[in-house]
């Protein structure tokens, strides 16, 4: 330095620079380097005569100065940085990046320098700086006022020098011309971790965390898949925080959500790492470099995004390093060696303990009260909370979004709107689908621009919006998957929408009409569909938000008819399997077998109700028939037929006068096990009039034996029983007997109630061979039911123990259950009849609780068991009588009957006899009427 330099004393601002990997880029440049730091040198010199600023030092390409004022060494610090990027350099490769750090203090000069605390402390700020990036102290900023023209100072917050003690707040230099976005300063305090800090709390995932922490402890690569909402990147992050001390250099968050192309992957590595591009040499180099000794956690998130070059990235920063572990988060898996898949669950909506929540529950509550200003929902709303985290299948996304609703909404109010899941969840949100506007100010890529590459385009600028977006609507969030998807594949989620549950490989062969494999397998791998593996054979199934946008795709596509038609002749197909056995011959109808098809029966209905074919959907409510009474559901059949009628006299399609008749006679007994009689004699009678249109015999006779059952129910029993007789007599004239074994069971029911109890039993002997060859009629065992029922009248214990067994066993094993209720009250009379009164209580009470739940009464027999309930009440005594009903009502059905069932054989009880040894006969008396208020179903 010159002596005749003049060195500012008192308040002086100190500047240092110099080149970023500087050594390495002399290697690089070998003899082209020395021109490259003599034009460096000159640049710099340049801003600093004019802005009369002082050269103490250079030394290789580092640079000290001093400035008596910090608005001069801002302005020659902006103008030298200007200068370097603006400056033709002979290759790319050649641009030297400098990085400068300023700090203002008090000094004065001695002997030609400065010895003092405050140029250590400039010199440290220089150091935390990176190359193109302009670091200044808060003295500094305090002190230069004005800014240089368009800058500003931008808060990196407080920092820890090193070899200071105290912290101090850095402040970066802001101008157009500059970068802007840079890691975090290289400084002594530098977080062991980047993760991001929730703003909400996490609630639950108790054994998925543990369960997920010890495969990233035990394995070097483990994958979290999920579909978008399911939680993947919060379970990430809650377990990577308890990381933290495990992994001495840093547990590091990447979201490659944000990289708008797959060779900024590693870049975007880099910059959280703090690394910088190095002239000539790959990004990836670097970061395996720095990484191979180095015992470290990446966290890399949302890698469906760029699913390649993640893999790439990972299987590179692997072999580098054996201390480097990846847990990365996606919506499908890499394939990579060493990779460990963990599909993340959807929340629990099944409370684990008796009186706790499930999580998703817990999560619904917590995050209600905080949209209702701390208040949590009312303990009236726990039945619709449960319903609301079970139709959005636990998906925390999903309840997230639905918390936001109850602001305005009941939990009640919530749950009846779920039908239209993505327009309740999504409502007065953005349509992730909208345009960009031309003129939205979106921030810089500026890991682009630091390589050179220029600024996003609005496409671009798109997909950057839509990354930050994604998980603002359950919409943006299945659109997020759903673009990376190919045409097979996307037609198939389209079409599976049509579909209410799991369904099976050869099902979605049979949907497509050819081979699904490629296209299921993307879907399972893109996590929008969920393969359920079992013994028998995987089976596959969309959350119900994935269902939902899926429906919305199909509509769009113009393939909705074509899909629901398909569904419709699908859903008709299983329902008449299941009256099939392997072999394709008609077996024991098991309303078991429906069980499972109930609700893609339900969506196929709806379908033919909405838009499609009325006709059909008569064909599927008739297969539901004795299901939609057995379950307690007559009300839903009626609603269901109704619809359907609406649906013909909207389009006017043509149905034939047969099966008109069968519905029309189908309804008919919905009516009367609903308690609507009215409505049950005249759907009874036009039943009848289109039988006799149809001119089929079976038919008309199977419509004319539900006749008396009007009758009946409004205490006609004498013009009943002659309607039976007629109807009896008729059908065997015309060989149609089986068809009429409604009437049948019938007049049986009404011999039993006047006590014509021979007469009865004949006429049940005559029709057990007809039942038995009735593959529908014979799993309900009514002839041995009523035989029971008569021999109960008779006093013989034995008869009736034996008919009721196999009458419940049968029941039961063909799932009957409102019949089955039927034999536990005449077990329960047996078992009181025997002497065993308690659990002839425990019987009444189960029985009676299993009713109510299914909305539907006694029937005929209503009278009957009530004054059975009386005579034991008056034998027990009350308590007794009502402690037993009590634990009866606890019981489900399932173990009722398994209580009925084990009770002992008449003739196997000590002392036993024939016959009972308490009253002769236990038969109904005259004067009880049936049950006006009963939902019934139908005869014995």
């Amino acid at each position: 330095m010159s002596p005749r330099i003049h060195l500012p004393s008192g308040l002086v601002t100190f500047v240092f620079t110099d080149i970023e990997g500087s050594t390495r880029l002399a290697q690089l440049l070998g003899p082209d380097y020395p021109p490259v730091l003599r034009e460096h040198r000159r640049l710099l010199r340049r801003t600093i005569a004019a802005t009369e600023g002082a050269e103490l030092l250079t030394e290789g390409d580092s640079f000290f100065l001093a400035f008596d004022d910090a608005t001069a060494a801002l302005t020659a610090c902006l103008t030298a940085q200007r200068a370097l990027a603006s400056h033709e350099w002979p290759t790319a490769d050649a641009v030297p990046r400098v990085r400068m750090g300023l700090h203002t203090g008090w000094a004065e000069p001695r002997d030609g320098e400065y010895v003092s605390p405050e140029v250590h402390r400039a010199a440290r700020i220089a150091a935390a700086a990176h190359g193109g990036q302009v670091l200044c102290s808060a003295a500094t900023a305090r002190h230069a006022e004005p800014l240089p023209p368009d800058a500003s100072l931008h808060d990196l917050g407080l920092h820890r020098l090193r070899g200071f003690d105290d912290r101090e707040r850095l402040y970066q230099l802001v101008a157009p011309g500059l970068e802007r976005q840079f890691p975090r300063p290289r400084t002594a305090d530098a977080s062991a971790h980047n993760l991001p800090t929730p703003v909400t709390s996490f609630v639950g995932r108790h054994a998925e965390r543990a369960e997920l922490r010890r495969l990233v402890e035990a394995h070097r690569l483990v994958t979290v898949l999920g579909a978008g909402g399911a939680g993947k990147t919060r379970l990430a992050v809650e377990l990577a925080v308890d990381l933290v001390e495990s992994h001495p250099d840093g547990v590091w968050f990447v979201d490659v959500a944000a990289v708008t192309d797959p060779g900024l992957v590693a870049f975007e590595v880099a910059a959280v790492l703090g690394l910088r591009p190095e002239p000539g040499r790959p990004m990836v180099d670097t970061l395996v470099e720095y990484a191979a000794a180095r015992r470290m956690l990446v966290l890399l998130d949302t890698c469906d995004a760029q699913p390649a070059a993640s893999a790439d990235v990972i299987s590179r920063l692997l072999a580098g390093g054996v201390g480097v572990r990846v847990l990365a988060t996606s919506r499908e898996s890499f394939g990579l060696p060493g990779e460990v898949v963990w599909r993340i669950p959807s929340l629990s909506v099944d409370p684990p303990t008796e009186g706790a929540e499930s999580d998703a529950v817990a999560l619904l509550l917590d995050r209600t009260a905080a949209a209702r200003g701390g208040r949590p929902p009312d303990p009236g709303e726990s039945a619709d909370l449960r319903r609301v985290v079970r139709r959005l299948d636990g998906l925390p996304l999903a309840i997230e979004l639905a918390a936001a609703r109850l602001r305005v909404l009941s939990v009640g109010q919530l749950a009846e709107r779920l039908d239209d899941v993505l327009g309740t969840l999504d409502a007065g949100r953005e349509d992730p689908d909208r345009p960009v506007e031309p003129d939205r100010q979106d921030t810089v890529d500026l890991v682009a621009a630091a390589v050179g590459m220029v600024a996003p385009s609005l496409a671009v600028r798109a997909v950057q919006r839509s990354a930050t977006e994604r998980h603002l609507t359950m919409q943006a969030t299945v659109t997020w998957s759903y673009r990376t998807l190919g045409p097979r594949a996307a037609r198939l989620l389209r079409w599976l929408a049509v579909f209410a549950g799991p369904v099976d490989l050869a099902t979605v062969e049979w949907l497509l009409g050819d081979d699904p494999l490629d296209p299921l397998s993307v879907l399972v791998d893109k996590s929008m569909v969920l393969a359920e593996p079992h013994a028998s054979g995987s089976t596959y199934r969309m959350l119900d938000p994935i269902r939902a946008y899926a429906a919305r795709r199909l509509v769009e596509a113009g393939e909705e008819r074509s899909a629901r038609n398909r569904h419709v002749a699908w859903s008709t197909h299983a329902l008449e399997r299941a009256h099939l056995g392997p072999d394709g011959r008609p077996v024991t109808l098991s309303l078991y077998a429906l069980d499972p098809l109930a609700g893609e029966l339900r969506a196929a209905l709806r379908w033919c109700a909405t838009g499609g074919s009325a006709r059909a959907g008569l064909r599927l409510a008739g297969g539901l028939d004795q299901w939609w009474r057995e379950r307690g559901l007559a009300r839903e059949g009626r609603l269901w037929l109704f619809r359907l009628y609406g649906r013909i006299a909207e389009t006017g399609e043509r149905i034939p006068e047969a099966e008109l008749a069968a519905a029309y006679h189908m309804h008919s007994l919905h009516a009367g096990g609903d308690g609507e009689f009215g409505e049950e004699l005249r759907y009874s009678q036009r039943a009848e009039a289109a039988a006799r249109q149809a001119g089929d015999a079976g038919l008309l006779a199977r419509v004319l034996a539900g006749r008396a059952a009007p009758l009946v129910d409004m205490g006609q029993f004498a013009e009943a029983e002659r309607i039976c007789r007629e109807v009896i007599d008729w059908a065997s004239g015309q060989e149609v007997l089986g068809d009429a074994l409604f009437g049948v069971f019938s007049l049986a029911e009404l011999l039993w109630r006047r006590g014509a109890l021979d007469e009865a039993a004949e006429l049940l002997g005559a029709a057990r061979p007809v039942e038995a060859a009735r593959p529908v009629e014979r799993g309900r065992r009514s002839v041995d039911m009523l035989l029971g029922m008569v021999a109960l009248a008779r006093g013989d214990l034995v008869a009736a123990h034996e008919h009721l067994q196999v009458a419940l066993r049968s029941r039961m094993s063909h799932g009957f259950h409102g019949r089955a209720c039927d034999t536990l009250n005449a077990m329960a009379v047996r078992c009181a009849a025997g002497g065993d009164g308690l659990t002839a209580a425990r019987l009444f009470g189960a029985a009676g609780a299993t009713r109510a739940s299914m909305r539907c009464a006694p029937g005929i027999y209503g009278g009957y068991w009530a004054q059975r309930q009386g005579e034991l009440r008056r034998e027990l005594g009350d308590a007794a009588f009502d402690g037993a009903y009590g634990e009866g009502t606890e019981l489900g059905l399932e173990e009722a009957a398994a209580l009925a069932l084990a009770v002992e054989h008449p003739d196997l009880a000590v002392g036993s006899a024939r016959f009972g040894a308490g009253p002769a006969r236990v038969a109904p008396r005259q004067s009880v009427a049936p049950d006006r208020r009963r939902h019934h179903t139908g005869h014995a």
